[in-house]
């Protein structure tokens, strides 16, 4: 059974992999559709949506586009629990590419009914390695949603990408990431200033105790926040963002 909120395993990368196929649109813009076992090796990071954010009055769902830092480019979500998850792969220092929508899986039922099903992420992490994403609350998931994502968790495995099934994400990083990704553009990194504070934090240092080591907060914590979110600086996201944080020298992309 697919996991709450967690990470499952693959399988061996590569084909065989028999009983899927995948539709979808290359950087070209040509619509293609090819057995999984063809397809493994496809970069779905660059893939374009297969299929449209609808808008509409009345509408429950909220559909927008996040501009993403990973991607440099907008990607899609159809909720508010989608634009928190494709948030927080931005925010993911391992991954290096995003797409909303990356492509149609098919197969068939045990009765040979022909079923599709398009996952809500792809995302490329720097190894080379994939993760594929759905994105549904835990409320929300009907027996016939379990399997189209234990479907789509065994095309995953055949091919050796990951599949995660993700539900609301934790409150206090959520809001904690949202407000560092308001200082996601480079146009935050802003030197001598970020060279400044690089050093303040050579050793973990209370946030604004750090900042106004390097200037006037006004000025300096924009850049703290770009760092933060860059991480070339980090602190514990777990809890709310203050003050007395404690920033630490990070990894950085």
């Amino acid at each position: 059974m697919i996991g709450e909120l967690g990470l499952l395993p693959g399988g061996v990368a590569g084909p065989p992999a028999e009983g899927f196929e995948v539709a979808y649109v290359d950087p070209s813009g040509s619509e293609l559709r090819r057995p999984l076992a063809d397809v493994w090796a496809v970069r779905f990071e660059d893939a374009a949506p297969v299929r449209a954010f609808k808008s509409y009055k009345g509408q429950r769902h909220l559909p927008g586009l996040w501009w993403s830092s990973t991607a440099a480019g907008h990607i899609g979500y159809e909720s508010w629990l989608e634009r928190d998850h494709v948030m927080l792969l931005d925010f993911d220092p391992a991954v290096v590419g995003i797409s909303s929508q990356p492509f149609w899986l098919f197969w068939a039922s045990e009765t040979g009914k022909g079923i599709s099903h398009a996952p809500d992420y792809f995302a490329r992490r720097d190894d080379g390695t994939a993760i594929v994403i759905d994105c549904r609350p835990a409320g929300r998931r009907k027996p016939r949603d379990w399997a189209k994502f234990e479907a789509t968790q065994t095309a995953c495995e055949q091919v050796g990408w990951e599949f995660r099934l993700v539900g609301a994400p934790d409150a206090i990083v959520v809001r904690n990431v949202r407000w560092l990704a308001g200082y996601r553009q480079r146009r935050h990194r802003v030197e001598p200033v970020a060279s400044g504070l690089r050093e303040a934090f050579a050793k973990p240092l209370a946030l604004m105790g750090g900042a106004k080591a390097v200037g006037d907060p006004v000025r300096v914590l924009p850049v703290l926040f770009h760092l933060l979110w860059s991480h070339e600086l980090t602190v514990d996201m777990s809890v709310p963002l203050h003050a007395e944080s404690l920033v630490s020298p990070g990894v950085g992309r």
